[in-house]
């Protein structure tokens, strides 16, 4: 579909917040009304990559690039096997999908999965309210404002909905997307709260075998398959939310090597004894500095999440090994005696940067050596 042009639609649909503010831009996608938490991207690209990611459950995004949808969408580049946000909101929709590799235009991506969009709308107003309010629910409608409001009137808190239940696989399966080895095979487990298909791409380019597994899969049961190595994953909302997972955590911790991302970080955190609270407006985009302050290296890193883990309560054995050089929240943990491996960001963001999935290889090393 190279080349082909989106054909604009010259209906208004409105974007109802909290706080009482209205936005009018013009429909594209599904012709629906929605509601969710509504957050901003500051990533230039991947935005297929965004909008298929199932740590974005329940939330309408806001790209602050001002012109998205010009290679269109393609085949490759999921992160899983639908659209997981509830609602996109952009400043100004590409008439053209121009890539050799594009199949759709995001306009009939969004249609097919009945997800609305805003365009024409001013993202920088909505991305600047954020930052000074913090996150808003928020409702758009395709008819008139009232219908937005009285949608959004009828909708809960983000954080009193569980929506790793929601993302999580209902059965377990094995990942295959390249062959592995014969000779270079290690088995990992991957608990998924919401994850993406970068992390098991990158594990099994590295010679590992993985199986997904769901959220709730018994820890007991995890351990006697006898993996070498345990996962969690990233995934969507409150960590507060979840005290079932996190009791299957606390018994997989010190029992084989372990490893968090983002909301798995969050997770093996509270399993623990620490706790999570949410951050302001979250950090949500590919140019976050970190500091990881086993090596004293900084890296630009991709994040997605709005919660973050306190200092306070945390375990003295356990080591704070990465921190955001932004506003200081913390980026990982560890503990080489337990075997433990913990990332806040993502190590395995796509398209980038690249430069972090070096912790995989931590993370594999922990396994052949026993320390990270």
């Amino acid at each position: 579909m190279n080349g082909e042009r989106t054909k604009m639609s010259d209906n208004a649909a409105y974007l109802v917040l909290q706080d009482g503010s209205v936005y009018q831009g013009k429909s594209f996608g599904a012709s629906t009304s929605i509601s969710g938490e509504v957050v901003f991207n500051t990533s230039m690209t991947g935005y297929q990559e965004i909008i298929t990611d199932p740590s974005y459950a329940g939330q309408i995004v806001v790209l602050t690039y001002p012109l998205i949808g010009n290679y269109g969408i393609n085949k490759k580049d999921f992160e899983s096997k639908k659209i997981q946000i509830a609602g996109l909101i952009i400043k100004k929709q590409s008439l053209y999908a121009s890539h050799y590799l594009s199949t759709n235009t995001l306009h009939e991506f969004l249609q097919m999965y009945n997800i609305p969009g805003i365009c024409e709308i001013d993202t920088r107003s909505i991305t600047k309210k954020i930052r000074n309010q913090g996150v808003l629910m928020g409702a758009i409608s395709n008819k008139n404002i009232e219908d937005g409001v009285q949608i959004l009137s009828k909708t809960p808190p983000y954080n009193k909905n569980n929506f790793v239940n929601k993302v999580s696989t209902k059965h377990p399966y094995k990942s295959q997307n390249y062959s592995i080895s014969e000779s270079a095979k290690k088995n990992i487990l991957l608990v998924d709260y919401g994850t993406k298909f970068n992390i098991s791409r990158i594990l099994e380019k590295k010679g590992c075998n993985v199986e997904v597994l769901p959220a709730t899969f018994p820890a007991k049961k995890m351990l006697q398959s006898n993996p070498d190595g345990i996962l969690l994953s990233p995934g969507p909302g409150d960590p507060a939310l979840l005290d079932e997972i996190v009791n299957q955590a606390k018994i997989l911790i010190g029992q084989i090597p372990l490893m968090g991302i983002c909301l798995g970080h969050q997770i093996i955190a509270r399993a623990l004894g620490a706790k999570t609270y949410k951050l302001k407006f979250g950090h949500r985009g590919a140019n976050h500095p970190v500091e990881d302050l086993q090596t004293g290296k900084t890296y630009i890193t991709a994040q997605n999440h709005g919660y973050a883990v306190t200092k306070e309560a945390l375990p003295s054995k356990i080591e704070i090994s990465h921190i955001n050089l932004n506003d200081n929240t913390i980026e990982g943990l560890t503990n080489s005696n337990l075997s433990l491996l913990t990332i806040q960001y993502h190590s395995e963001g796509s398209p980038g940067p690249k430069d972090n999935e070096y912790l995989f290889d931590r993370f594999l090393n922990l396994i052949d050596q026993g320390k990270i």
